[in-house]
């Protein structure tokens, strides 16, 4: 496991590789960005942004998407994986946003998780990204990467990760810390390929001295 002044190291050299991380969802408010989320699940943000261009277009309000017969949304999110199970949690979503919550997101992670479709990482990513709220959403990327560097176990669960993450990341830099740490796992320690040979991290990381010392035997 890396020291606390090692994960500073960490934190500070993938800041300076992607000084521009962000979520690459599009959205102009809370209410898309939540939409886009839920999309996103098992399915790339370039296919999210693609369906959403003309879903953002013709649905403007939860009253957009409850009024709306289910086969209709589902035919306009059919490229999406998992489209059916998404359309109904859409359509009951904003039904109740619109029953509770006059139509708006709600802030709080516990009102979040108690909305269809929205589990603790999505909660996170609109608590950070749509409020500013300090929040770290674990996913794919953000597993794969601390547990490759060594900031976490490999035997820990993604809320694991993210109790680990929240100790050791400083409460101000959680959300910028997770777009960071998604965009060195999308194009940079890739699940297939990862840039183990050009990597600046390649001394502390335990995984990529691993892979390559196994190219070498």
């Amino acid at each position: 496991m890396l020291t606390k002044k090692q994960i500073r190291h960490v934190l500070d050299t993938i800041a300076k590789m992607f000084p521009d991380a962000h979520c690459e969802l599009n959205h102009s408010n809370p209410f898309e960005l939540t939409i886009a989320v839920m999309l996103s699940a098992q399915c790339t943000d370039q296919m999210v942004n693609k369906v959403t261009k003309e879903l953002f277009n013709k649905y403007r309000t939860p009253e957009d998407y409850v009024r709306v017969p289910l086969e209709e949304l589902e035919q306009d999110i059919r490229q999406i994986g998992l489209y059916r199970n998404k359309a109904k949690n859409i359509k009951k979503m904003c039904q109740i946003l619109i029953e509770k919550y006059n139509g708006e997101i709600p802030r709080s992670r516990e009102e979040l998780v108690q909305l269809p479709g929205i589990g603790r990482k999505t909660a996170n990513v609109i608590m950070s990204t749509a409020f500013g709220d300090p929040a770290i959403a674990v996913d794919t990327h953000v597993e794969r990467v601390t547990k490759r560097l060594g900031i976490c176990r490999w035997k820990d669960t993604p809320l694991q990760v993210e109790k680990t993450l929240m100790k050791k990341v400083p409460k101000e830099e959680w959300a910028i810390t997770h777009h960071r740490l998604i965009f060195f796992g999308r194009y940079h320690c890739k699940a297939q390929n990862p840039q183990c040979h050009v990597c600046p991290l390649f001394e502390l990381c335990r995984e990529g001295k691993k892979r390559l010392n196994q190219k070498c035997v």
